[in-house]
């Protein structure tokens, strides 16, 4: 029997939001569900880094938060806080009706509420697809990739990760070995497998990424012999620099933002094999120019330069 929870969904409006999730905070609420038709903006984009940007309509101004809170006085105490609060906002802030919606719910369910919105999806004929959903009869001969994102993790909807994916096919030799730094879900290391690589590598530095690369490893029939993630920051520690291995790969991908692209790379020159190549995303397009001159700074010949809405890939090769 799980706990019970009360929810409360309070209407509001988009421009009072901010300020009521940071009041709601200062009260001691954790985690708030926003509810709202604003786009995100580039810069909430690659903040979160998410793969799963919901369609959103016109704004039209309304906001919904939901919070959640534990039966209990503690509750009264709190919910009695936030309408005092907001009975004093709303003589210096337009926050629209601001009615509280209750209801009871048990165990909150925070992990699966993102899987409304991812579904299966193709990457030029790849077919990507969670565990809850199924293939269709004509999808049969295809290759297919299952993934399970989890919170934090790309499943590959995401531009720079299509972006990596086209480049490893296109540069990947049977037998190769790939290294993939900030590896998250193991989307890149897997399909290299897939593409004919004999061994992948995953360096992040968030250890739940053992777990959902396994999990994910498992769902697509990969071994444990095949694909090996360590945990750790190969930018400055000497260690997982050493683990990862020196001049050892004919790939290495990251898919992460600009300014980490310009510290890794002079690092990275070190883990490929002469003739390697090491391909680049997760640049946002006016910060391709920093990652272009990292790349030739570290002595690598630039060869390729690839756009998807507005992110960019370098692909170099290590002479």
């Amino acid at each position: 029997m799980g706990m019970k929870w009360n929810k409360f969904r309070l209407k509001t409006t988009t421009a009072a939001e901010d300020i009521i999730i940071s009041m709601l905070t200062d009260l001691g609420v954790e985690g708030v569900e926003i509810e709202d038709k604003v786009a995100l903006t580039q810069a909430d984009k690659e903040q979160m880094f998410v793969d799963i940007l919901p369609e959103v309509g016109e704004d039209d101004g309304i906001a919904y938060l939901s919070f959640y809170l534990e039966e209990g006085e503690e509750t009264d105490r709190i919910l009695a806080g936030v309408k005092q609060e907001l009975d004093e906002m709303s003589s210096w802030l337009d926050i629209g009706e601001a009615s509280i919606e209750e209801s009871q719910t048990e165990d909150v369910d925070w992990i699966n509420n993102w899987k409304q919105y991812f579904h299966q999806f193709y990457i030029d004929d790849i077919l990507i697809i969670p565990s809850w959903e199924e293939a269709k009869p004509e999808d049969e001969g295809k290759m297919i990739i299952h993934i399970d994102p989890g919170t934090a993790f790309g499943t590959g909807m995401h531009e720079t990760t299509q972006l990596c994916i086209r480049q490893i096919r296109k540069y990947m030799t049977e037998g190769a070995e790939i290294l993939d730094v900030g590896c998250g879900s193991g989307i890149l290391g897997m399909l290299a497998l897939k593409f004919g690589a004999a061994y992948s590598v995953g360096t992040d530095l968030d250890p739940c990424a053992i777990d959902a690369t396994h999990e994910n490893m498992e769902a697509n029939g990969i071994g444990r012999e095949q694909y090996e993630i360590m945990i750790g920051n190969i930018i400055d520690d000497p260690q997982v620099q050493e683990k990862v291995g020196y001049e050892k790969y004919d790939i290495v991908a990251a898919n992460i933002l600009a300014p980490v692209l310009v510290e890794l790379t002079p690092v990275i020159v070190n883990q490929l094999k002469p003739g390697g190549i090491y391909i680049t995303s997760g640049i946002i397009d006016d910060k391709e120019r920093m990652v272009v001159d990292a790349v030739k700074k570290a002595g690598l010949e630039l060869l390729e330069v690839n756009y998807q809405g507005e992110w960019v890939s370098v692909t170099a090769r290590k002479n």
